[in-house]
C-alpha cells in the first residue's frame, strides 16, 4: 500500500495510490506499508532508486543503515510497535530522504505514524520538505515512548505496592503464590519493554545524528529550524534514556524482592512443617516408651496407666506450643 502526503491549498491532503499510476509528483511524504513487487517497482521508477529489502532492513551494522546512495539519505530505525499488546515487539523501519521529498518504508503499523498523518491533515502540524516529515515522525515516536516509559513507572509503582504491602491488622496477610507468579510476569514484560525502548533510543541517536550532519535541500530558514527540533529531540531522548535505565534499574530490584518474598513464603511453610514434627516428636516418644512389648513394665497393670499416658502425650504437645507462642516462633 501507498499514501502519498500532498500539499493542497495551503494544507497537506492524503492521496491513495492508484494502481498501476505513478506516485503524485508533489508528495512531501510517500508512506509505503509492506509493498508489493509491484509497487516497489513504481516507487523506484519515480525515484530513481533501490528500496532495501525486509532482509536488508533487518541488518544491524551502521554501515548498512544510515547511507547515502544515488542522491538520497537511506536511515533505518529500530522501533517499538504492539506496546500494548502482551508481548511487544521491535521492528525496522527505512526512511528515504529524496530531493523530491520524504519515503518511509515499513511493514509494521507503528502508532507515532498514525499520529503524526493526522496532525498533518488536521493543520496542527506544518510540512513544507521531506526534512521537517522526518523530524516530525522522530518527534512523534519519542513522544509515544515518552508516554509508554510513563505508563510502565505507573505499572512499577503498583507492583511494587503490590510486593511490599503492610500486613493486615488483626491477622496475617497471606498472599497466593500465583499473585507472585503474575508479578514475575509482568516485570519480565516490562523488562523486555524498556530494553526495547532503549535499542529504539540508541537507534534514533544514531539516525538524528546522521540526519543533522547530511542536512541539504531546504532553504536556510527550513534548515535553521529542523536544526533546532533534531537537537531538541536528541535532549530528550538523553534525558528518556536516563529515565529508560533508571526504571530498568527498578525492575530488577523489584524482581529480587518478588523472588524474596517469594523465599520468605516458602520458608514460612517450611517453619510450620518443622514445628509440627517438633511439637509431635515428644509424644511419638511417649507413645513408643509405652508400645513396647516387654513382659515386666510398672504400668501395665495400673488402673491409671492409659490416662497418664495420654495425659503425658498431651502435656509433651502443648509445652512446646506454649514455650514457640512466647518466643514468637508461630
Amino acid at each position: 500500500m501507498i499514501q502519498a502526503y500532498v500539499p493542497r491549498n495551503s494544507r497537506i491532503e492524503r492521496a491513495q495510490q492508484i494502481k498501476g499510476a505513478p506516485p503524485p509528483a508533489d508528495a512531501l511524504w510517500l508512506d509505503v506499508v509492506a509493498p508489493t513487487a509491484e509497487e516497489r517497482a513504481q516507487v523506484e521508477a519515480a525515484y530513481g532508486l533501490t528500496l532495501p529489502t525486509p532482509e536488508e532492513v533487518r541488518e544491524i551494522e551502521p554501515s548498512d543503515r544510515l547511507y547515502v546512495e544515488g542522491g538520497a539519505r537511506f536511515m533505518t530505525a529500530t522501533i517499538l510497535v504492539h506496546a500494548d499488546a502482551p508481548l511487544p515487539e521491535r521492528a525496522s523501519m527505512t526512511f528515504i530522504l529524496t530531493p523530491r521529498g520524504l519515503i518511509t518504508l515499513r511493514y509494521v503499523e507503528p502508532r507515532p505514524i498514525a499520529t503524526y498523518a493526522q496532525r498533518l491533515l488536521r493543520g496542527a502540524d506544518s510540512c513544507s520538505c521531506g526534512e521537517e516529515a522526518l523530524t516530525g515522525i522522530l518527534e512523534a515516536f519519542i513522544d509515544r515512548i515518552a508516554d509508554i516509559l510513563e505508563k510502565t513507572a505507573q505499572d512499577l509503582d503498583q507492583v511494587s505496592h503490590a510486593i511490599f504491602a503492610e500486613e493486615r491488622k488483626g491477622g496475617r496477610r497471606r498472599r497466593p503464590q500465583q499473585d507472585l507468579r503474575d508479578i514475575i510476569r509482568n516485570l519480565g514484560r516490562n523488562d523486555d519493554l524498556i530494553s526495547t525502548i532503549r535499542e529504539s533510543l540508541l537507534s534514533m541517536t544514531r539516525l538524528i545524528s546522521f540526519f543533522a550532519a547530511t542536512l541539504q535541500g531546504a532553504n536556510e530558514k527550513v534548515l535553521k529550524d529542523v536544526k533546532t527540533r533534531l537537537k531538541s529531540a536528541r535532549n530528550d531522548i538523553l534525558s528518556l534514556g536516563e529515565h529508560a535505565t533508571f526504571e530498568s534499574h527498578t525492575i530488577n530490584f523489584l524482581l529480587d524482592a518478588t523472588l524474596g518474598m517469594i523465599n520468605i513464603e516458602q520458608n514460612g511453610i517450611i517453619k510450620i512443617f518443622s514445628v509440627a514434627a517438633v511439637v509431635f516428636l515428644p509424644p511419638t516418644l511417649v507413645a513408643s516408651i509405652y508400645g513396647m512389648n516387654f513382659d515386666y513394665m510398672p504400668e501395665l497393670q495400673w488402673l491409671a496407666g492409659y490416662p497418664w499416658a495420654l495425659g503425658l502425650m498431651a502435656a509433651s504437645a502443648i509445652i512446646p506450643l506454649i514455650y514457640f507462642r512466647r518466643k514468637g516462633w508461630l
